[in-house]
């Protein structure tokens, strides 16, 4: 797994690519767990994450509780179909903006 990190204007871009799961998750948890000062908002791009496991989306699940603890959005977008199913079933569709792309989500948190 690879993460990418951008700020642009006042929002996180946290983008993952590879796959997400009990290996390569600490990772990604002690990523999001650093929240620079002065951001609104987090987007989690997974355009190129090509699996999630459950230890996946307890990363997610705790970095959207925290973004909400401390004030701010958090949006993911990107989301390739086999990725999204495991958000369907998961739930995880109904707790966090899920938005096609980075440009769409960028433009849903302005």
């Amino acid at each position: 797994m690879h993460i990418d990190r951008i700020v642009e204007k006042d929002v996180l871009i946290t983008a993952v690519r590879g796959r997400l799961d009990s290996s390569s998750s600490p990772k990604l948890d002690e990523t999001l767990a650093v929240i620079p000062e002065g951001s609104a908002a987090i987007v989690l791009d997974f355009a190129e994450l090509t699996y999630i496991s459950s230890a996946g989306l307890r990363v997610v699940l705790k970095a959207t509780k925290l973004a909400r603890s401390n004030g701010l959005q958090l949006v993911i977008c990107g989301l390739v179909p086999q990725v999204h199913e495991v958000f369907d079933v998961s739930g995880f569709t109904a707790l966090i903006p899920i938005h096609e792309s980075r440009a769409s989500a960028l433009a849903a948190l302005t």
